[in-house]
């Protein structure tokens, strides 16, 4: 027997010893990893291929991406033949990086690789191509390496022929656009080089043979925004005197009044003719294209909200261009959609004209791309996110602090003056942390909210009852002011109620809903703040406040990180789990089968860009019969706000130990 199992257990044995031996080798060099060499050509073949595609070309990502293959190469042996190669392409693809973002951060990293080089590497053949990359970044007339351009507007040259020979592409403004493409890339490429001004003329060239064809003064004058630009950016060059002879043939029969120095300009005077007969529409309006329906915006001193609609999802991108003293342009943000076309009854020009922004325009960019340019006279930071059913996209824009400290929060817009102290007035006399608590009733107008079990009881209704109670508490008892999103039956944005709150500079935000599901057994009270999910009830409740799916909200928890970074997300947590607590203690001491379901997080579109502590409070369950029954019950209202007062008060006594601390004080302001 024992000799059966000894032959028995022999396979197994060398089984596991090969297994072992495998590993080991497995452990030194990886079956799957690649040479050097390898991922040197891997990375040369990844960079022809974004070389290949111009679209491709106009996201940073893909750039980084190809950057990253080479700088692979380096790490895969820092001191093999192939490090100098993968870190000296690396600094290449950062400079090229740089002409299109025009970010100093990038034009360093390519320094720095290139210095990377000529240290690490000193007999290497790149050390002399990275000291010729660093000389030409110092002094850019003595660029010994050609222009990158060159290859570029040969491809260019070439679809304008292809283009010119074919009657039937002209008819087609993709093609126009095309064309035109090819030319802007060759420019982007290198923008001082020799072939920037031709880059820059043939564009103009193209632009004007599109308006011949569209009869659009939009394309035309397009066309001589690039001539002018190739006179005052290549004064001494053979193609600004072609320039300048386009801008004189056309200055004879041009009306146009439209700003020299701003594109969109030109194309929102010029969209005015859409109507004139020409081309055939339906080639140059192609179909499937997003509506972008208007723009709206709310603002005060520090802070600007603008909200873009449009009636479906598209991309989007945005740039920050400088400030241009040369043709007087103030520091401006565009923000690009794409597939998109304006909608016919849009406001193109939108004043704004307040401390931070002077306003915003629309324009038909391209036949397939609508732009928003906001002109800016000053600014801290600005944030933008898009928001889902209906898309929408929002930017939001600081100032600095002090410009609201200077001015003070803005008037309440709910209630005119009465020549009486406003209790927000006494709360700052105080030395108050929190004068200003804007109540957000949650629904209204054509957004009923939850219907409620009993017959004829809408969420809309309910939380608006119990939001003028609470402000009427906030007034009398907190001595603070209390500004209502909405005091009547009327239907706003979810965005457009963070807005409120930031332009009437609130310290505290509070919105206020009732829960509803199927189970009509399920009841109690919750808090919720702005954060990312941490349970499918959460990721339910936030599905159904936003009005959207709970697949959109996962995907919003995507811009979440980098919203939160100026979010008051701690402070908001302080103030849920002390409203939330106090209002379950109260209503424990008054009612019976009270439940508290704790305080939880989820990103609330509501919540979204509050830049003071925000939370949203799901009053009870309006689907639940006993609940229902409370929630339009007067007494019931009543003991509700009195708890979320005595967690605020809590809250303010914790952050302002001061407070509260001269009573008499203020029974005299009232008296």
């Amino acid at each position: 027997m024992q000799r059966l199992a000894d032959k028995s257990l022999c396979p197994t044995v060398f089984r596991l010893v090969a297994l072992a031996l495998l590993i080991n080798v497995a452990m030194v060099w990886p079956a799957w990893a690649l040479t050097p060499k390898q991922q040197y050509y891997r990375a040369e073949k990844a960079y022809a291929t974004l070389k290949k595609n111009p679209d491709h070309q106009k996201y940073r990502d893909k750039w980084l991406a190809c950057i990253e293959n080479y700088q692979k190469v380096y790490r895969l042996n820092p001191s093999g033949p192939w490090a100098a190669a993968g870190l000296y392409k690396s600094g290449t693809l950062y400079l090229e990086l740089h002409t299109r973002s025009y970010l100093d951060a990038d034009r360093q990293e390519a320094v720095d690789a290139f210095h990377r080089v000529i240290q690490g590497y000193p007999k290497s053949r790149y050390t002399i191509r990275s000291r010729s990359q660093l000389a030409a970044l110092e002094n850019p007339a003595a660029r010994p390496i050609p222009s990158p351009a060159a290859r570029h507007l040969k491809n260019a040259h070439a679809a304008y022929d292809q283009l010119m020979a074919s009657a039937k592409k002209q008819k087609y403004r993709d093609q126009w656009e095309k064309c035109v493409d090819h030319f802007q890339v060759a420019y982007r490429s290198d923008p001082r080089g020799p072939d920037a001004a031709e880059s820059l003329y043939m564009t103009g060239l193209l632009f004007k043979g599109l308006s011949d064809a569209s009869r659009r003064e939009a394309d035309l004058d397009q066309a001589m925004e690039y001539f002018r630009r190739v006179k005052h950016e290549f004064p001494g060059s053979a193609f600004a005197d072609k320039a300048e002879a386009e801008l004189a043939g056309n200055m004879s029969g041009s009306a146009a009044v439209a700003d020299p120095g701003d594109p969109l300009a030109s194309i929102i005077a010029g969209s005015q003719n859409d109507d004139v007969a020409g081309m055939p529409h339906a080639p140059l309006q192609p179909p499937g294209l997003v509506t972008v329906q208007g723009l709206r915006f709310w603002s005060n001193p520090s802070y600007t909200r603008i909200v873009i609609d449009a009636d479906q999802e598209t991309r989007f991108s945005h740039r920050l261009l400088k400030k241009d003293p040369a043709i007087k342009k103030p520091q401006r943000l565009y923000i690009d959609l794409s597939k998109s076309r304006l909608g016919s009854g849009i406001q193109k020009f939108v004043p704004i004209n307040d401390e931070l922004l002077s306003d915003a325009r629309a324009g038909q960019y391209t036949g397939e791309s609508v732009r928003i340019v906001v002109d800016i006279k000053s600014f801290k930071t600005y944030k933008i996110f898009s928001l889902k059913n209906p898309f929408r996209i929002v930017l939001d824009v600081w100032g600095d602090d002090s410009v609201r400290q200077a001015t003070g929060p803005s008037a309440s817009p709910t209630r005119p003056s009465n020549g009486k102290l406003p209790p927000g007035a006494i709360a700052r006399q105080l030395a108050l942390g929190v004068s200003r608590i804007v109540i957000d009733p949650g629904h209204g107008g054509k957004d009923y909210g939850a219907p409620g079990y009993l017959k004829g009881v809408h969420e809309k209704d309910v939380v608006l009852q119990i939001a003028k109670r609470l402000a009427r508490k906030v007034e009398s008892e907190l001595k603070c002011d209390a500004v209502l999103t909405r005091t009547t039956d009327r239907y706003l944005t979810l965005e457009e109620r963070t807005a409120i709150a930031n332009t009437q500079n609130a310290d505290l935000f509070i919105s206020i809903h009732t829960n509803a599901v199927r189970d009509r057994r399920a009841y109690g009270i919750e808090t919720f703040f702005l954060n990312l999910a941490t349970d499918d009830d959460a990721i339910r409740v936030a599905a159904r406040e936003n009005a959207t799916s709970a697949k959109n909200i996962s995907d919003l928890e995507t811009i979440l990180n980098d919203l939160m970074q100026n979010a008051k997300i701690s402070e908001s947590s302080r103030l849920a789990a002390m409203v939330q607590q106090e209002m379950y203690s109260h209503l424990k001491n008054h009612f019976s089968h009270i439940r508290s379901k704790g305080v939880k997080q989820a990103p609330f579109y509501v919540l979204l860009g509050a830049q003071m502590p925000a939370l949203l409070v799901e009053t009870s369950f309006i689907s639940n019969p006993r609940e229902c029954k409370r929630l339009v019950s007067a007494k019931y209202q009543e003991e509700l706000c009195d708890g979320i007062i005595r967690g605020i008060r809590k809250y303010i006594k914790e952050t302002s130990p001061t407070a509260f601390f001269f009573p008499s004080v203020e029974r005299d302001k009232n008296g």
